[in-house]
């Protein structure tokens, strides 16, 4: 991979990174895992920058009037589309901090790396984007529609509020496309499989695990049900689509019972299937629902079991010329990186964004470590190469005169 800085003149280049790692390090000493910690504290920290450089912002609440994130609209002076770029606020969870070989709340720059949870998992792009924003709020806005910078949280809870909020909101405008900043340097993520996810409840009679009596408990039945789940071959990835990976079955959880001497009457189980444009929702609902009458067929129970569908969202992929991973390749590339358009296994916002018909790119960041486990950190030495890159993109996706 070759290092080009480009983008900004030298003496602006230096200064800028400055900033863009002294708020990310800001940020990092805020702790504010998904789901645990107040996301006031870092929230206030990024109100207070983007007041401080007049770039427009208002907090994003859900249904529920809960603060899910921060959205900053800078307008151009000509008609055209808007554009977003979005990183997550919140992080994973610490882990076991006693393994850490520094505070995950640090934030401390050392030998080219940024330490501290939320590193790599968004807080450095979360930095970078309020920066290109701050650009382009100080500027002559000679461009195009407008630029959304989305600060999300309830991200690392599975939930996505602040990207269900600011598709939820009326006063925002569509966006044409999403870049989100993920990390990772070798590649574009342009698609990822999709997900349909179930809840299976397997009943039976229960009784005494020593009576005479011989009763199929539900902890059997449901083993069974797994069993088949496992067993079952799933098809191989259609090249004809264009899609690269297969869909996969995994069970995630298995709940029932207690003790010793009780056979329990219902077993709970999670079914999670990554889905791709030939094997969809429909598809992985039919080849669960097909799996549990058989059981009920082969061994009976009083109930019959049940299968609540949780979650399910849509496979996505872009084409390498379709925006904004067109946009975004191209900048890297006239970087002089090597780099290719990838497909993901995980699903991530982009399934969400592809769900209402919004086109997105999933990764192009910092190379990082220790994403969601111990010792967390973001490489430093590529991030002037990464800016630039971005802001290379954002320019020619508002067509900046």
């Amino acid at each position: 991979m070759v290092a080009m800085t480009i983008g900004f003149p030298e003496d602006g280049r230096d200064k800028t990174i400055r900033s863009v790692v002294k708020l990310a390090q800001e940020l990092i000493r805020r702790s504010s895992r998904g789901g645990i910690d107040d996301y006031g504290p870092v929230l206030a920290v990024l109100e207070d920058w983007l007041t401080a450089r007049a770039v427009p912002h208002r907090r994003l609440h859900d249904g529920a009037g809960k603060l899910v994130g921060l959205l900053a609209e800078v307008p151009g002076d000509r008609p055209g589309p808007w554009w977003t770029l979005d990183a997550c606020v919140d992080t994973a969870p610490y882990g076991d901090p006693t393994r850490w070989s520094f505070d995950p709340t640090s934030g401390q720059e050392r030998e080219g790396w940024l330490l501290g949870r939320g590193a790599a998992d968004s807080k450095l792009a979360v930095a970078m984007y309020c920066h290109i924003a701050a650009d382009l709020a100080a500027g002559a806005r000679n461009f195009a529609g407008g630029l959304c910078v989305l600060l999300d949280v309830d991200e690392h809870t599975g939930n996505f509020g602040g990207a269900r909020a600011y598709l939820a909101d009326p006063h925002t405008a569509r966006p044409a496309g999403v870049i989100i900043g993920y990390p990772g340097m070798n590649e574009v993520v342009v698609g990822g499989r999709g997900l349909w996810r179930a809840t299976i409840a397997v009943h039976a009679m229960s009784g005494h695990s020593g009576s005479n009596r011989t009763v199929t408990s539900a902890v059997s039945r449901a083993a069974r049900l797994v069993g088949m789940l496992d067993a079952t071959e799933l098809p191989s990835p259609d090249a004809a689509s264009g899609f690269p990976l297969g869909p996969k079955l995994t069970v995630t959880a298995f709940h029932g019972g207690e003790g010793f001497s009780v056979t329990p009457h219902r077993v709970d189980i999670n079914v999670d299937v990554r889905t791709t444009p030939s094997f969809d929702a429909r598809d992985a609902e039919a080849l669960v629902r097909s799996a549990v009458s058989e059981l009920d067929a082969d061994l009976p129970a009083p109930l019959p079991t049940e299968v609540v569908e949780v979650a399910s969202w849509p496979a996505f992929r872009l084409e390498e010329d379709e925006q904004p991973a067109a946009a975004l390749l191209f900048a890297a590339r006239a970087a002089g990186l090597d780099i290719r358009a990838k497909t993901a296994g995980p699903s991530n916002i982009g399934n969400l964004l592809a769900r209402h018909g919004i086109p997105a790119t999933a990764g192009f960041g910092v190379p990082y470590e220790g994403l969601h486990g111990i010792d967390e950190r973001a490489s430093l030495t590529e991030l002037p190469d990464v800016y630039a890159i971005h802001q290379r993109a954002v320019a020619a996706l508002l067509d900046v005169s």
